[in-house]
C-alpha cells in the first residue's frame, strides 16, 4: 500500500542509498531543501485535501490565486489521484475513490470545477486588492506574499501586452497565475470578462492536471512501470521545485534588500 506521504518519501530513501554509496547530499543556499521543501508541500496538500474533499481543494486554490505560491501543480494531480484512492485510517491510500463515487468521469469533472472556483474566490480577492489599493497597495504589502515590484512590473506588462488574453494564458502558467490578478484588478479589467477568462483558463488547466494525476493514479498498482518511473524521475522533480523555489525566495529577498538599502 502507498502510505499518506509515499509520493515525497521516496525522495529520502533516494538520497539515503546516494549517501550510502558516499555521493555528496545536495544543498541549496546552505540547507538541505530538496527534500524538506517537497515534503512539506506534500504533506500539507495531502492533509487539507483528505480533510476538506472537494472544499480542501478548493481552498488551496485560493491560496494560490491570491498571491501565496502553493503550486497547483501539486495540487491537482494528487486530486485526480483519489478518484481511485482515498485515505484509510491507517493514513494508507486505498480504493474506492475519494472524488466521484466511482463515476471517474463525474470526479475528474468535479475536482477541476472546484479548482476553478477556488481560482474565481482567490482571484476575486487578488482583483479587489488591485483595483482599490491600487499599485501602492500592492507594492507595499506583496511581500508578504513573496511578490517584490520587479513580479508586479513583469504582471504588469504581460497584462498590458496581451490584454484579457494574458488572464487566460496566465491561469496555465505556472507562477504567472499565482499574480496575474493584481494587475487585472489595477488595470480595471471587467469583472465578468475577467471571471469567465480566470474559469475557462483554469479549468482548462486544472483538468488537465487532475488527468494526469488519475491516470497515474489508476495505473500505480497495476502497471509496475508507474511506479519505476516514478521512482527513477522523482527527485529530478523534487529538486527542479526545491530550486525553482529557492531561487524564487532568495531573489525576492535581494531585491527587498535592495529597495530597504534605497528607501
Amino acid at each position: 500500500m502507498m502510505r499518506n506521504a509515499n509520493v515525497c518519501i521516496t525522495i529520502f530513501h533516494f538520497n539515503a542509498a546516494r549517501h550510502r554509496r558516499g555521493q555528496q547530499t545536495t544543498y541549496i543556499l546552505g540547507t538541505r531543501m530538496s527534500e524538506k521543501i517537497v515534503a512539506l508541500i506534500f504533506q500539507f496538500v495531502i492533509q487539507v485535501i483528505d480533510a476538506g474533499g472537494y472544499l480542501g481543494i478548493a481552498g488551496l486554490i485560493t491560496l494560490n490565486s491570491c498571491g501565496i505560491p502553493i503550486p497547483s501543480e501539486v495540487i491537482m494531480p494528487f486530486s485526480g489521484a483519489l478518484i481511485y484512492f482515498h485515505m484509510n485510517a491507517a493514513n494508507q491510500l486505498v480504493p474506492p475513490g475519494q472524488f466521484g463515487a466511482g463515476n471517474v468521469g463525474l470526479g475528474l469533472f468535479l475536482v477541476a470545477a472546484f479548482g476553478a472556483l477556488g481560482c474565481n474566490c482567490g482571484s476575486a480577492i487578488a482583483y479587489w486588492i488591485g483595483a482599490n489599493g491600487g499599485r501602492p497597495m500592492v507594492e507595499r504589502y506583496g511581500k508578504w506574499v513573496l511578490m517584490s515590484h520587479h513580479d508586479l512590473d513583469r504582471m504588469t506588462k504581460f497584462f498590458e501586452k496581451y490584454g484579457s488574453i494574458a488572464i487566460l494564458a496566465g491561469r496555465m502558467m505556472p507562477l504567472v497565475q499565482t499574480y496575474v490578478a493584481f494587475p487585472a484588478g489595477i488595470g480595471r479589467m471587467p469583472r465578468l470578462r475577467f471571471h469567465i477568462y480566470t474559469t475557462l483558463g483554469s479549468f482548462t488547466w486544472y483538468f488537465c492536471l487532475a488527468w494526469i494525476g488519475m491516470e497515474l493514479g489508476e495505473r500505480w498498482h497495476t502497471d509496475p512501470r508507474v511506479e519505476e518511473m516514478f521512482h527513477r524521475f522523482h527527485l529530478v522533480v523534487g529538486l527542479a521545485l526545491a530550486v525553482l523555489f529557492a531561487w524564487f525566495l532568495w531573489t525576492h529577498i535581494q531585491r527587498w534588500k535592495k529597495q530597504g538599502s534605497r528607501e
